[in-house]
């Protein structure tokens, strides 16, 4: 028997019934922990971030090397660049605080092999920052299109400055040892001290990629601090003894002994030790334990920093 709407006609029509959900709120969740599903925009937990990270160490090293390579490609010289202007730089310093100014010659022997270093060494470190600083904003079309660990371009770009220091390196031991046939400059002498060049630029490179994690969100979150940084890092180089010895011009203020061991005077100390045979700069087992105390603590603070703005990358 059919049923007759006995409301008459003007009256409103019946609401429809309400239709069934076709998934539960159980379901969804199930799926999603069946599936490894994660939420967009969201910071995972610091484990899985980690583990997140080190399954993409291949994505690390293909942008790293892709950076090197791009570095001056449009040069007639290309790669040579990174050995040029290191050594320009160097050569400006050394003939205008080592021999016009004469700075730093009082209690250092090789004053050219003592400004070389510092130049090469603080080099590193300076492009390693600028490197950070702009690994997102440069690569903001990534970070926007594709899911992964932002924390893998701080990291590729201060492992492609490691890569441009390989060769620098030898050529600033090369010369450091060469200077020392001049008269005017104290004797470099190759012994098994050399092998500590190797742990003492491993613990700058952590310490420098702690830097890029940290100016890398900061610079995100500010971008103004992208035009302050070359300026404070000039007054690094001259707090740093790059030029001249913190302890000889620093060490007569009351706080000058805290110049000394600050992180990026420490690795210079420890690389100067390694290669060269000033008095003042012997090995020591202090600067050692420094230099691994300012790497593991910048390291780590570093990488919770920028950790904990996952989430806000490519969004602000």
């Amino acid at each position: 028997m059919v049923s007759v709407d006995q409301r008459g006609p003007g009256a409103p029509p019946t609401p429809p019934e309400p239709l069934t959900r076709v998934f539960s709120d159980e379901s969804v969740s199930e799926a999603v922990a069946q599936n490894d599903l994660e939420q967009i925009g969201v910071r995972p937990r610091l484990g899985t971030y980690f583990k997140e990270l080190w399954a993409s160490r291949s994505f690390i090293q293909v942008l790293a090397v892709s950076r090197a390579e791009s570095e001056n490609q449009n040069t007639y010289l290309g790669q040579i660049w990174s050995l040029i202007s290191p050594i320009i730089n160097a050569s400006v310093y050394v003939l205008i605080f080592g021999f016009l100014l004469k700075i730093g010659r009082e209690g250092i022997e090789n004053t050219i092999a003592f400004i070389v270093v510092g130049v090469f060494m603080f080099r590193f470190f300076e492009r390693s920052v600028m490197a950070g600083a702009h690994s997102l904003n440069k690569n903001m079309n990534l970070v926007r299109s594709v899911q992964f660990p932002r924390a893998v371009l701080p990291i590729a770009g201060v492992l492609a400055e490691l890569t441009m220091l390989g060769p620098a390196l030898l050529v600033m031991c090369v010369i450091s040892y060469l200077s020392g046939f001049l008269p005017v400059a104290g004797k470099v002498t190759i012994d098994a001290y050399w092998l500590l060049l190797i742990p003492a630029v491993l613990l700058m490179w952590m310490f420098s990629t702690g830097c890029a994690f940290m100016v890398a969100r900061w610079v995100a979150m500010t971008p103004d601090l992208d035009n302050l940084l070359p300026h404070f890092l000039r007054i690094m180089m001259y707090a740093s003894g790059v030029i001249f010895s913190v302890d000889r011009y620093l060490g007569q203020f009351s706080w000058g002994w805290l110049m000394e061991y600050q992180p990026v005077a420490v690795y210079l100390y420890l690389v100067r030790s390694s290669i060269l045979d000033e008095p003042a700069y012997q090995p020591d087992a202090l600067m050692w334990l420094m230099g691994v105390i300012w790497a593991v603590l910048f390291g780590v603070i570093g990488f919770l920093i920028f950790w904990g703005g996952e989430e806000r990358y490519g969004r602000d």
